[in-house]
């Protein structure tokens, strides 16, 4: 026996599955073309079918023009307001999808390329050792050169290491914090210190300019100094041997900034907005260099840099590329004591 309420429900069924199957259609029609459209239909279908529904229960019914009047006007405000939501929502999921495939292709791209890269060290490394294991190299002078390259190797796969560790550590967030008043000059004189030798090597100078005038700025203290060390590194490497690295540094607009300038030729145009990125596989911003280290710098660089709060930026001036760190800005202590060590250059 059929309830009273029976042919009412059948009413609004037979008024909302066409409208289903229409979705359901429309959805196949769509694929995976826009997830923003996809999660717009879902919620048109249901409005539309709740429409469908209300529409044939109440003609059933027999309501008065007043009341279906207002039936009407509830949907229409529910489902434009449930539609809108639909589409804002549907615009933040489509974005949130779209970063999380960019970051796991850029996490897949660098997985293989460090695997690319610690493949040659490590098959160089074992190639010697059975060579050294086989007596095949006995003179002590042979002896003494493979020490002295899978010494290098050893140091080049610990490089890599550190790079990757501490990208791990600006992924997870475990950077930054309030920060400590440092001054530039600090700063940058123990990152000079530290790839002074490289750049000896190369017979590339350093120079930095009025170095009294230097700000302070808020930021960890040794994040800063492998941020800058990092640039400092890249920018030796880069420049032509005999060439000079220029160093300056100013305030402006509550932050204060550091630029590297060096004269390595310049990096093409389209290449510039990606020089930071992990991804970016270009020779200006990841080579496997002989100092060691998988040529993550200038990305390392940027999340040690953003994680205080700060920019970093890249642009072709005169000879080469100018790298500038921009960080906010500290009040300027009245003393300052002495530091030990040689100073980069002054002009």
């Amino acid at each position: 026996m059929i309830p009273a309420w029976g042919p009412v429900v059948l009413l609004a069924l037979g008024c909302t599955v066409p409208v289903a199957l229409a979705g359901w259609w429309a959805l196949r029609l769509l694929g995976h073309r826009s997830l923003v459209a996809s999660v717009s239909v879902v919620v048109l279908i249901g409005v539309l079918g709740v429409v469908a529904g209300v529409l044939g229960a109440a003609e059933a019914m027999f309501l008065s023009p007043h009341d279906l009047g207002v039936v009407l006007i509830v949907l229409a405000s529910a489902g434009t307001a449930a539609l809108l939501s639909a589409l804002v929502l549907g615009r933040r999921l489509a974005r949130r999808s779209v970063w999380e495939r960019e970051a796991e292709a850029r996490r897949r791209e660098l997985v293989a390329w460090v695997s690319h890269d610690l493949r040659t060290p490590l098959a160089g490394l074992r190639a010697m050792a059975e060579a050294l294991e086989d007596g095949v190299v006995s003179r002590p002078d042979q002896v003494a050169r493979y020490h002295a390259t899978m010494v290098r190797e050893t140091d080049r796969l610990a490089g890599m290491v550190d790079d990757l560790f501490e990208l791990s550590r600006i992924h997870a967030g475990a950077v930054g914090a309030a920060g400590a008043v440092l001054s530039l000059d600090e700063v940058v004189s123990d990152a000079v210190a530290a790839v002074h030798p490289a750049a000896a090597a190369r017979r590339v100078g350093i120079v930095a300019e009025d170095t009294a005038a230097w700000p302070d700025v808020r930021a960890g203290d040794a994040d800063l100094v492998r941020a800058v060390r990092n640039l400092l590194s890249n920018a030796v490497r880069h420049t032509t041997a005999g060439g000079t690295v220029r160093l300056s540094a100013g305030s402006d607009g509550g932050e204060g900034w550091f630029a590297v300038l060096d004269e390595c030729g310049g990096i093409p145009a389209a290449d510039l907005p990606r020089v930071f990125d992990v991804s970016f596989r270009g020779e200006a911003a990841r080579t496997l260099s002989k100092e060691g280290g998988a040529g993550l710098g200038l990305a390392i660089a940027r999340g040690l840099v953003e994680a205080y709060r700060g920019r970093i930026t890249v642009e072709n001036t005169g000879p080469g590329c100018r790298f500038v760190i921009r960080l906010p800005l500290a009040a300027r202590p009245l003393a300052r004591p002495a530091t030990d060590g040689a100073p980069p250059a002054r002009r």
